[in-house]
């Protein structure tokens, strides 16, 4: 079982994430996503896509832009399709 923590609190628990350069990409039913808070930051990867994210929310602190997920990603990356990963000090294992 893989795990996405932040500030103490599991944010994503699944069995079946997939792995893209690193970055384990959960499926959002798997993602606690009244945690997650829309953000206006987006980023283009040249084989993914355009990338939208989400600033966590936990424990009474935000954690800004935190999260991502490609909503329509390039048929390369297709395998990460409605799926979310994690960065900026949340744990991920």
């Amino acid at each position: 079982m893989v795990k996405a923590v932040w500030n103490g609190e599991t944010i994503a628990e699944a069995s079946d994430t997939v792995v893209v350069e690193g970055n384990h990409y959960f499926a959002r039913e798997n993602v606690k996503m009244d945690r997650l808070v829309p953000s206006d930051t987006s980023t283009h990867c040249p084989w993914k896509g355009d990338a939208s994210y989400f600033s966590i929310q936990a424990g009474g602190v935000t954690n800004q832009d935190a999260a991502w997920t490609y909503e329509a990603p390039k048929d390369a990356a297709s395998e990460i399709k409605d799926r979310i990963a994690f960065w900026r000090g949340v744990e991920v294992g």
